[in-house]
């Protein structure tokens, strides 16, 4: 791994676009504040994407890419799209990984030596026209700004649960995960009226009978392997609960 510069994030609205500082026209004119989702949202599916899987890997075979986060999820894409891609960028928010990435990613990082690790660096603009082509980036400590012919840039920026139509119905935590179990303190289920002498079950929420399982679940492991294996646990706990009513 060679070490270079990360994503400095200045949050604009509440989706992955807040991983890009500010974007800007195909001609090269800053866009406004306003126009950052949009301009985002323009390259979705043709040049921005949130998963690295072996159909991405495809895609960005032998092409230069660059990915957005610091977190075990953004250590994992690199060193997986590292194998197929001829060099990838990882743009992170921090000096370097050791305060937001497990130390065995950051081994492996350090061991693809095609990986550049770019702290301390801003994204500038998005360019292109049917799709991303283009990808400018800004050093914050010094200016510089370059410009890479990028076609596929990879956001692990962290999730953003869609879960605002549920506030109001059952507990969320503070990042808008639903709260489950355990994690349901005395408060929050004196203020949702919860009903039973017992304690709500592993999955349950504050509402009795409604459980939530996977990445929209507060405290879970956000892998698919995880959510299945929450799910074929929620299917006992729900025959429980039915035979409570």
């Amino acid at each position: 791994m060679t070490n270079a510069a990360t994503l400095t994030l200045r949050p604009a609205a509440p989706s992955d676009a807040a991983a890009i500082a500010a974007l800007f026209t195909d001609e090269g004119y800053p866009a406004g504040p306003s126009d950052i989702v949009t301009r985002l949202a323009r390259f979705e599916g043709t040049g921005v994407m949130y998963s690295a899987t072996h159909v991405e890997a495809q895609l960005c075979k032998g092409e230069e890419i660059a990915i957005v986060g610091g977190g075990n999820s953004a250590g994992q894409a690199a060193v997986f799209l590292s194998q197929s891609s001829a060099e990838v960028h990882m743009l992170v928010r921090g000096p370097g990984l050791a305060d937001s990435m497990s130390r065995y990613l950051i081994q492996r990082i350090e061991d693809c030596s095609n990986v550049v690790l770019r702290a301390r660096t801003q994204v500038d603009a998005l360019e292109g026209t049917g799709g991303l082509e283009r990808v400018r980036w800004r050093e914050l400590d010094t200016g510089r700004t370059q410009t890479r012919p990028i076609r596929h840039l990879f956001l692990m920026t962290g999730a953003d649960p869609n879960t605002s139509w549920l506030k109001g119905c059952v507990a969320l935590d503070d990042k808008n995960f639903v709260k489950t179990g355990a994690d349901l303190n005395p408060a929050e289920l004196e203020e949702a009226r919860w009903p039973l002498a017992r304690r709500p079950d592993l999955l349950e929420t504050s509402r009795p009978g409604v459980f939530a399982v996977g990445d929209v679940r507060s405290g879970s492991v956000k892998r698919v392997a995880s959510a299945v294996g929450e799910g074929s646990v929620c299917v006992q706990l729900i025959h429980r609960a039915l035979r409570e009513l």
